[in-house]
C-alpha cells in the first residue's frame, strides 16, 4: 500500500511515577532523517529509537519528542525494618563484650547503609515504558501515513485516467489528421498551378506522416501508465521509482509536442505535461 512521508501522531500515558509524551512528526525527505529531543536522564533510549525507525521507515524527516514529567511527590524516608533488626542484635552482642557502654543512638543508626531504603525512581521502568509509548505513537504515524497515501494514489489514478483519454484521443485524431495534411498539401500545390506528380505527392505525404508518426510514444506513454499503476499497488517504499516513471512520461510528453503538425497535437501534449507535473508533485510526498 502506498504510504506518504508526511504524518504526525502523539500518545501520553500517566503513571504513579510521573507522565509521558510522544511526539512524532514526519515530512517528506529524499532520505530517512531521525530527529530526537529527548530528556537527558532519557538520552539512552537514543539508539533502541534510532534502529526501530530504521527497521519500520526508509524515507523522510522525523522528529521525534519525549517529554517526561515525573510526580512530584515528599521525600518519604523507609526503614528496611528486617535489616535494621539484625543491625541492632549484632551491636547489642557488641555493647555485652564492652564495659560501661553507651545505649544505642537511633539517629547513627539511620546512617548504617542499607537501614534507609532507596526511595530513588526506577529509570529502568520508566525507560521501558517510554519504548513501549513510543512504538505505540509510531504505529498511530504509520497509519496516517497509509491514510494519506491512499489519498494520494486516489489523486494519482486520477490524472493517469486523464493521460490515457489524452493518448486514446491522439490516436484516433492521427489518421484524419494525416488525411487532411494530405489534401492540404495538394491544395497548395494545385494553388501554384504545379505540375501534380502523384509519386511525388505520395512521397511527400510518406516523409510527413514519418515526421508525425508518433505511435511509439503513444505505446510507451500506455506502458508507463500501467507501470505507475502496478507500482502504486506494491508494499513498501515506492516513490523513487514512481519519481523515474514521471521523467519518463514527460520524456515522451516532449516528442510528442516535437513532433507535433498540428495545434491540436500540442496542446494535448501540453496538457500531458501539466498531468505528469501534477503527479510529480504529489510522489514527492509519497514514501
Amino acid at each position: 500500500m502506498t504510504r506518504s512521508m508526511t504524518a504526525f501522531a502523539r500518545q501520553e500515558a500517566e503513571h504513579e511515577w510521573g507522565s509521558l509524551s510522544w511526539e512524532i512528526r514526519s515530512v517528506n525527505h529524499r532520505y530517512l532523517e531521525p530527529h530526537l529531543r529527548l530528556p537527558d536522564n532519557l538520552k539512552e533510549l537514543e539508539g533502541f529509537l534510532r534502529e526501530t525507525l530504521r527497521k519500520t521507515l526508509s524515507r523522510g524527516k522525523v522528529e521525534c519528542t519525549l517529554r517526561f514529567n515525573p510526580e512530584a511527590t515528599e521525600q518519604q524516608l523507609v526503614v528496611n525494618k528486617p535489616y535494621a533488626k539484625e543491625v541492632i542484635q549484632a551491636a547489642e552482642s557488641l555493647q555485652a563484650m564492652v564495659e560501661n557502654h553507651q545505649p544505642l543512638d537511633a539517629l547513627e543508626l539511620l546512617r548504617w547503609p542499607g537501614v534507609l531504603q532507596d526511595t530513588k525512581l526506577d529509570m529502568d521502568l520508566v525507560k521501558n515504558s517510554a519504548k513501549a509509548l513510543f512504538t505505540k505513537a509510531l504505529d498511530d504515524m504509520l497509519e496516517g501515513r497509509g491514510r494519506e497515501g491512499v489519498e494520494l494514489a486516489t489523486l494519482i489514478n486520477q490524472r493517469l485516467d486523464s493521460i490515457s483519454a489524452i493518448v486514446a484521443e491522439v490516436r484516433e485524431s492521427m489518421p484524419k489528421i494525416l488525411q487532411n495534411q494530405r489534401e492540404n498539401l495538394a491544395q497548395r500545390l494545385a494553388e501554384l498551378k504545379a505540375d501534380l506528380d502523384e509519386g511525388r505527392l505520395e512521397q511527400e505525404i510518406a516523409l510527413l506522416a514519418q515526421k508525425a508518426d508518433v505511435d511509439e510514444e503513444m505505446d510507451r506513454l500506455d506502458t508507463h501508465v500501467q507501470e505507475v499503476r502496478r507500482v502504486l499497488k506494491q508494499k513498501g517504499p515506492v516513490g523513487r521509482r514512481l519519481d523515474f516513471l514521471m521523467q519518463e512520461l514527460n520524456r515522451e510528453a516532449n516528442t510528442l509536442s516535437s513532433k507535433s503538425i498540428v495545434a491540436s497535437t500540442t496542446q494535448c501534449a501540453v496538457e500531458l505535461k501539466v498531468l505528469i507535473e501534477q503527479m510529480r508533485e504529489q510522489i514527492q510526498n509519497i514514501e
